[in-house]
């Protein structure tokens, strides 16, 4: 019996030791196929040899020099890009100034005669009473005359028309117009002082306010000097406002007078020293010397401006020191005017913008406050509407035809 169970077991065993080998041979894989025996390789091009190794130059056709057509002459010729010529300047000729007040004066009517207009027709009336004459008084302040000229002026008038008596048109314009040249100061010496001594040239600067137009006026005294045949330096002082400088050479381009700068924001009293100096050397008849704006209220600005004239007399005294205001400003311009009397020596008053709302009796007045004539008026914008000062042709514009 036990023979018999040992049989089976054994014979179990086999069974399963055969089924083992036939399932694990269904599950293996399929190995790849073999690689093949001299695999494909791309050669990397061959590199250039050189000596015996060389390859043997390919046949080409070339061209020889016979074959090559050459432009007529043999050789080529290369075109230079034309040279352009710089343009020079055409020099201006300014209007001579003998009488340029004159020839002006309708421009200075059109819009300054309201007052001469005003007081004749005051002067007309057949009664003169008192509401009358304070009326007269009103319209002289109402043109900035000021009120001590205005208070001289009415008296004068008043007694003038009591001798007069009866009074035609023509008695009260000439009456007017006597009174009127005799309040804006005929004996006043209105000459710019622009002479060379020697080796010297006449030195003039030019002050003011910012906005009032002291480098235009400058470099319309420029071509003012430049028409009367005066030799003109140009110093560009104002190193504070941008482009002053470019502004002034321009002007004196222009006309050919030379001018004298510094850097922007540099010391303007070195720029001064600097162009009275070239003056000299360069043996001109003016330098004029353009200042920066100053504010009148402004202590340290005004101090700098007082350098300026110090620094500038090293080399010789000044012989204007021309004090531009607007015309415009009214009382506001007798202000600036005292606070720069303190500080320089005005000798001479530039009034510009006489030609728009400005009210002519601001001559009188700033005449009267400094004790300085006013020696040139600006009518326009145009180059040549600067003018020399002259009274009995400002009083006619004022009063018309």
């Amino acid at each position: 019996m036990e023979i018999v169970i040992l049989a089976v077991v054994i014979a179990v065993v086999v069974i399963g030791a055969l089924g083992g080998l036939v399932v694990g041979s269904r599950r293996k894989k399929q190995l790849p196929p073999p690689p093949p025996a001299t695999p494909d390789i791309t050669a990397p091009p061959a590199e250039p040899h050189v000596g015996e190794e060389a390859e043997t130059p390919r046949d080409e056709t070339r061209r020889t020099i016979e074959e090559v057509d050459l432009p007529d002459g043999g050789t080529a010729t290369v075109e230079e890009p034309p040279v352009e010529e710089l343009e020079i300047p055409q020099l201006e000729v300014p209007e001579p100034t003998a009488g340029r007040l004159v020839r002006l004066r309708a421009r200075l009517s059109r819009s300054q005669n309201a007052l001469g207009k005003g007081l004749l027709t005051l002067l007309s009336r057949e009664h003169l009473d008192e509401d009358t004459w304070e009326e007269i008084e009103d319209t002289l302040l109402t043109a900035d005359v000021g009120v001590q000229p205005t208070q001289e002026l009415v008296e004068r008038l008043r007694e003038r028309v009591k001798v007069l008596g009866t009074r035609t048109p023509e008695e009260l314009r000439a009456l007017l117009r006597e009174e009127l040249i005799t309040l804006v100061g005929p004996d006043m010496d209105r000459e710019v002082k622009t002479e060379p001594v020697a080796s010297k040239p006449g030195i003039v600067m030019v002050v003011g306010v910012n906005g009032t137009g002291k480098t235009t006026t400058t470099g319309k005294l420029a071509r003012v000097l430049v028409a009367d045949g005066r030799s003109v330096v140009l110093g560009a002082a104002d190193t504070f406002r941008a482009a002053a400088a470019d502004q002034l050479q321009t002007w004196g381009e222009r006309v050919g007078a030379h001018t004298v700068r510094g850097p922007e924001g540099g010391d303007p009293a070195s720029v001064a020293f600097d162009a009275v100096k070239e003056g000299k050397e360069m043996g001109s008849d003016v330098v004029l010397i353009d200042t920066a704006g100053r504010l009148h209220t402004k202590t340290g600005l005004m101090d700098e401006l007082g350098k300026v004239k110090r620094v500038v007399e090293k080399h010789a005294p000044l012989d204007e020191v021309l004090l531009v205001l607007d015309a415009t400003t009214g009382q506001n311009g007798l202000i600036q005017a005292r606070v720069f009397a303190e500080v320089v020596n005005i000798t001479g008053i530039v009034l510009t913008k006489l030609d728009g709302t400005a009210k002519g009796g601001i001559v009188v007045a700033v005449q009267h406050e400094l004790g300085v004539p006013v020696k040139l008026i600006g009518l326009g914008e145009g180059a040549d509407d600067l003018a020399p000062f002259e009274p009995a042709a400002f009083v006619d514009a004022l009063i018309g035809e």
